[in-house]
């Protein structure tokens, strides 16, 4: 079995990338996300297991130390960390794995494994970014003014990224992220492993 792609997809908080990512698996069979490890509390709706594994602090200093995390970050005064035995399994199941993390672990992950794919969204200005971080209804005018300074720190190493995507009008930002997921399930590598037997029979 062919084993599955591997994309990082960050973006500063408002810009839209946990919708465009869940539409994306929710549209394209054989690609899933990551859920990642934190020690933050749910939000009203998240459900553990699903939208993240929620574990306490003691709990993932004890998995860091272990060496389990492929990738980890300290943002907000929460710890996130990706495991490094799930997305393996989820690879080796043919399955494309989406890891929705920040530039900190973007590069963490590049490191072990520069096969990756790399996609930042855009948002389309920074009006429209603090528009939709208000609109959230979440959070108090100051958490949106730390929210704000942190995603205009994540911007600035959007060029550290393979692919760019401006989050403007949805359905084409999605167009371009599915556009990326398929054109990479092509490349030759994965094709001659996938399309073995078809190419035996052409080149015989």
């Amino acid at each position: 079995m062919t084993t599955g792609n591997l994309y990082i997809v960050a973006a500063p908080s408002g810009a839209g990338k946990t919708s465009l990512v869940k539409k994306l698996v929710e549209t394209t069979p054989g690609v899933v996300v990551s859920v990642s490890h934190t020690t933050r509390p749910p939000r009203p709706g998240e459900k553990d297991g699903a939208h993240y594994h929620f574990v306490s602090v003691p709990t993932f200093e004890a998995m860091r130390a272990d060496g389990l995390f492929l990738e980890q970050a300290h943002v907000f005064e929460n710890h996130y960390g990706t495991s490094r035995a799930a997305v393996s399994a989820q690879r080796q199941a043919g399955l494309d794995v989406v890891l929705e993390i920040d530039w900190q672990g973007a590069r963490q992950v590049r490191t072990l494994m520069p096969e990756c794919a790399s996609i930042f969204i855009l948002p389309p200005s920074r009006q429209a970014l603090q528009q939709r971080l208000m609109n959230r209804g979440q959070d108090s005018p100051e958490i949106i003014n730390r929210r704000m300074a942190a995603a205009m720190d994540e911007l600035s190493h959007c060029t550290e990224f393979d692919y760019l995507i401006v989050n403007d009008r949805f359905a084409d930002a999605l167009d371009a992220l599915r556009a990326i997921v398929i054109a990479n399930r092509q490349c030759r590598n994965a094709q001659m492993e996938r399309q073995k037997r078809l190419l035996q029979t052409l080149l015989s």
